[in-house]
Order: structure tokens, then C-alpha cells, then sequence
């Protein structure tokens, strides 16, 4: 006598699959990604009192806001009581993008201005090393095995 088999594709597990587990709200929701370009959550009030000049310097940087049309799934999160009705502002924060090459060239500017204090201060240090007591010694170090 056979039995009949039921497919594994018609099988299901609902018994052995694990429960979902509970995870806290995202603060400030993910835009989608459009190629090209950096996303980047600009505060515009905090406390309630508006910050005009960090969202001016923003805007001198590139940024520039959001429209509402970009990412409708955000409309629902929308404060409706915004100055920017037609842009995503959630708890004082205004959703802005720039191009991305934008982003690399602030990145490279700030790298460059970096390493121009660190040798600064690199060269401060040995203006101040003596020969008799080096600051920073070169030291090199080597391990064998079985001599």
C-alpha cells in the first residue's frame, strides 16, 4: 500500500516559524535613495525655537529640501502645523538632498584641512625634540624562532 506525499512547496511551517519580535519605532524614517544624490536630516527648530542659521548654512552648502512628491510615504509622518508644507519636516528636522558629488568634495575638504592641523601639530613637536631626548623614537622590532 503507497501513501500519498504532500509537496514541499505546498507545506507549510506555520507552527515552527519564530514569532516576530517587537523592535522601537525608527526616530527619523529612511528616504528611498535616488541615485545621484545624499539625504541628510537638516534641524530647523529645536525646543520649538527656529534655527535659521544652521538651515541658512545648510543651504549655502547645497542642500536643498525635499519635495513632498519625492517621497510620498513620508506624507503620513508629515507635521501638518510645518512652516515648509510642501517638504518632509518631522520634529524639527527638514529632509534635504544633494548631488553626491557634493558630499565628496566637503569629505576631501575636510579631510585636507584634518591632516594640515595634525602636521601642524606633528611639526610643533619635533621644532621641540631635542637629539638627546627624542620625543618620538623610531623603534623596530623583529622576533625569531629556534636560534
Amino acid at each position: 500500500m503507497t501513501t500519498k506525499r504532500i509537496d514541499r512547496e505546498v507545506e507549510t511551517r506555520d507552527k515552527s516559524e519564530r514569532l516576530q519580535q517587537w523592535a522601537p519605532a525608527e526616530l527619523l524614517p529612511e528616504p528611498v535613495k535616488v541615485p545621484g544624490y545624499k539625504y541628510h536630516w537638516v534641524r530647523i527648530s529645536t525646543l520649538g525655537a527656529a534655527d535659521p542659521r544652521n538651515l541658512s548654512a545648510k543651504l549655502r552648502e547645497k542642500w536643498e529640501p525635499v519635495p513632498m512628491e519625492e517621497q510620498p510615504e513620508m506624507q503620513l509622518l508629515i507635521d501638518p502645523n510645518s512652516r515648509f508644507k510642501d517638504n518632509i519636516e518631522i520634529g524639527g528636522l527638514l529632509l534635504c538632498k544633494t548631488p553626491e558629488e557634493f558630499v565628496e568634495q566637503r569629505n576631501n575638504f575636510y579631510a585636507k584641512q584634518t591632516d594640515a592641523q595634525a602636521e601642524a601639530v606633528d611639526n610643533n613637536l619635533m621644532r621641540q625634540s631635542d637629539a638627546r631626548m627624542p620625543l618620538f623614537s623610531e623603534r623596530k622590532s623583529s622576533s625569531s624562532f629556534g636560534k
